[in-house]
């Protein structure tokens, strides 16, 4: 069926952003406006794409969920023999990308990508439930599945092996941390002449500049 995506249209006006009204540091800036989302009562406020270059050069992204920030960078968790897992093994470089559209704002952070200590890989998959602990036990992410049946009797040898005692986090399973060297942040505006405030890491010190929408 033809769509006519063309005459959609939303026109954007609710704040503004300029060089002068944002934070010195782009960290606290990113608290700022992710406390902001978070009381606009989205449906999942921490879901970000992260992005990233395979072997081949491809670029892949998906949707992640963020578990944590501060001035060390940004962290999410993943099975390391996934697709995203072998990408930045092979190359660090990541984008991750924050759409937020009930405030009609866009973050994207550039950086590298670095495990996290197994400590915090721990810890945090200590903290999930329990059938989210098997979950990560029984899929071979991003390899090919047979079917559903498969994946439904991994998880449930999963199950029986750990026997509702202790689960450990997997070897293979843990976190990584996208240390940033640049954040833009992004407000729609009308007219289509949008904010954008970029800043730019450069001996130690964020740079803040204005960018054409």
């Amino acid at each position: 069926m033809e769509r006519n995506l063309a005459d959609i249209r939303r026109e954007y006006s609710l704040q503004e952003l300029s060089e002068t009204s944002v934070a010195a540091d782009p960290f606290v800036q990113f608290g700022n406006w992710f406390d902001e989302y978070v009381s606009s009562g989205p449906i999942e406020p921490s879901a970000c794409t992260v992005s990233t270059v395979g072997a081949d050069g491809a670029p892949t992204s998906r949707v992640v969920l963020l578990k944590g920030f501060d001035d060390r960078g940004f962290v999410f968790f993943t099975n390391y023999e996934s697709k995203k897992g072998r990408d930045l093994a092979n190359d660090s470089r990541v984008a991750m990308h924050f759409f937020w559209p009930e405030l009609e704002r866009q973050i994207e952070i550039n950086g590298t990508a670095q495990r996290t200590s197994r400590e915090e890989s721990e810890t945090y998959f200590a903290s999930r439930p329990v059938d989210s602990r098997l979950g990560a036990w029984a899929s071979k992410q991003s390899n090919e599945l047979e079917s559903r049946d498969e994946l439904v009797q991994r998880f449930d040898e999963a199950r029986l092996r750990f026997n509702d005692g202790e689960i450990p986090c997997p070897e293979f399973w843990g976190g990584f941390r996208v240390v940033p060297e640049q954040f833009e942040f992004w407000q729609g505006r009308r007219n289509r002449l949008h904010d954008r405030i970029r800043y730019q890491l450069a001996n130690g010190v964020w740079k803040i500049s204005r960018l054409y929408p």
